[in-house]
């Protein structure tokens, strides 16, 4: 198996993805320390559960601007520009999508921070039969709407870092934003609350603002020196007749209808588990707050992996549909696929096995019970039954936006809000599993998305190696079958939480790779290729 190479650079894809990796992991685990205080500060009720929903309305509309649609439209536009026209051609084009991402969300914000109540009612009508919950969400979200501008422009400027092969310091910059919102929040919401007058709950959502400005700033530097510093231009009629502009704008508006599609999912299960009520008919605290903290461990591999791969994949198909070397593409995209495949299905496994453990370890401390734990760990493995869907989704949606197809994403997207409606409706109604019940239907939704994608792009570029793909998925889910299996074994001789991780994970891990080197999976020696050289070592 030949290894992937990202034209004109020597590291090659998975190198590339190595490097985004790598700073993935700095943010997740610096995110794990961010939740870690959170749950500390608050556990899992009725004060988490507001400060969960106030951040996800801002943040929700980040991720369907700035990290969707903007995304996936800017990147294969601004490298074709690069490659096609040059360089102070796509400086232009970047200064005017900056500035109008600056008025845009700038304008949003505003809308937020005024219709505040409104989200709230919408999103969360439940909050209302707990006394002072819903009050205090509408207080939190107006605090934290204006880091959407913040991170917006953070995501601009990490899209042009990516598409001109600059990715450490791109990729790093959310650890940044945890860090610095941590300890913003808690100097000024905690530990210097007496003087500011600030509780640790509005502390911590003015820390999240500052973060998004440290977020963004980091990576100006690093924008300058790649020569495409920001010039803003105002000049809405000028701006709007740049090709660049145009094209990003084109594709945006289907692939907005798309992404936005994948918010309402979210935005739906978050309505279902504010209004899950107990066995006596009262509203609970908890479930929302139970889905973000298993989310935050789910989104710990989805990161290190999927997105990954996926970024470090997007500039090389990019640049292989300007050139109509489809050849490459397929070949680029179909090996990206099956590493993410790889790396998914052992690490939904080991979530599922070890979840409660790590969970227990993370967060059980302060106001965050036993109870809490257990909750949380249920919900951890009903999202973990999507983790390789979720991932290919992250490669599988932009791939088509390169090829200029913003159509079939966004078909497949609402499609997927009447699955998401229906699945969610029906576990809630007929499974009793609640808010686990909730997860199951969001993995249910992430794995029709990436099958349906993956069956429509296959005429787009002559085929996927679906035959291959195929073999390699059936092969690496029963080596994490077996993995799973020694897992459960070492769990069961070391009943403690740090016993039965130390010895489990690393069990587990080796059980994986022989299984696999037995059923000669190709993508394992690409993987153990990786390894190898980055330790500097011969293979």
């Amino acid at each position: 198996m030949k290894p992937i190479v990202s034209e004109g650079q020597p590291g090659g894809l998975f190198q590339s993805a190595s490097v985004i990796s790598t700073a993935i992991m700095a943010s997740r685990l610096t995110g794990f320390g961010r939740e870690m205080v959170l749950s500390w500060l608050f556990g899992a009720g009725a004060v988490f559960d507001a400060y969960v929903l106030a951040f996800r309305i801002p943040n929700l509309a980040r991720e369907l601007f700035a990290e969707g649609a903007l995304a996936s439209a800017f990147i294969p536009t601004f490298t074709r520009c690069l490659t096609t026209q040059g360089k102070e051609e796509a400086r232009t084009l970047a200064g005017i999508s900056a500035s109008m991402i600056f008025l845009i969300t700038g304008a949003f914000t505003a809308l937020g921070i005024v219709f505040a109540p409104l989200f709230v009612n919408l999103f969360a009508p439940g909050f209302h039969d707990v006394p002072g919950k819903f009050e205090l969400a509408v207080l939190l979200m107006r605090i934290m709407f204006p880091f959407l501008v913040f991170l917006a422009l953070a995501a601009q400027a990490q899209g042009t870092l990516f598409a001109s092969h600059r990715f450490g310091i791109a990729a790093v910059s959310p650890a940044l934003f945890n860090i610095v919102s941590v300890l913003s929040g808690l100097a000024l919401g905690y530990w210097f609350g007496a003087a500011t007058g600030l509780s640790a709950v509005r502390g911590m959502a003015i820390g999240v603002v500052i973060g998004g400005a440290a977020q963004l700033g980091v990576q100006l530097p690093s924008v300058w020196r790649a020569g495409f510093g920001w010039r803003p231009k105002w000049n809405l009629r000028a701006n709007l007749r740049n090709d660049g502009v145009r094209h990003i704008l084109w594709l945006m508006g289907p692939a907005m209808i798309g992404n936005a599609s994948g918010q309402i999912n979210v935005l739906v299960t978050t309505n279902f588990a504010a209004g899950l009520r107990d066995a006596a008919g009262n509203v609970m605290n908890g479930p929302v707050s139970w889905l973000a903290y298993a989310y935050r461990f789910f989104a710990l591999p989805l990161g290190i992996f999927g997105v990954a791969i996926a970024s470090a994949a997007l500039p090389s198909i990019s640049r292989s549909a300007a050139q109509n070397n489809f050849a490459e593409f397929r070949d680029t995209l179909s090996r990206s696929v099956s590493m993410i495949l790889l790396l998914t299905i052992p690490s939904a496994v080991g979530l599922a096995v070890f979840g409660e453990r790590m969970i227990g370890l993370v967060y059980q401390h302060g106001r965050f019970h036993a109870s809490d734990t257990h909750e949380t760990a249920l919900a951890l493995t009903c999202y973990a039954v999507g983790l390789a869907g979720y991932a290919v989704l992250k490669l599988i949606a932009p791939a088509f936006y390169t090829l200029g197809d913003s159509r079939t994403p966004m078909m497949v997207s609402i499609a997927s809000i009447v699955v998401n409606g229906l699945t969610a409706f029906t576990m809630i109604r007929f499974t009793g599993l609640g808010h686990a019940g909730l997860a199951l239907a969001a993995s249910a939704v992430s794995t029709f998305s990436a099958v349906t994608l993956l069956i429509l792009i296959r005429p787009r570029i002559g085929g996927i190696n679906g035959r291959a793909l195929a073999v390699s998925a059936l092969k690496i889910t029963a080596a994490a079958a077996v993995m799973g299996v020694v897992c459960r074994i070492a769990g069961a001789y070391f009943p403690s939480k740090v016993g039965g991780l130390l010895m489990g994970i690393p069990a587990g891990i080796a059980s994986f790779w022989m299984a696999a080197t037995a059923l000669r999976i190709a993508e394992l020696r690409e993987a153990t290729r990786l390894v190898v050289s980055k330790l500097g070592l011969r293979a």
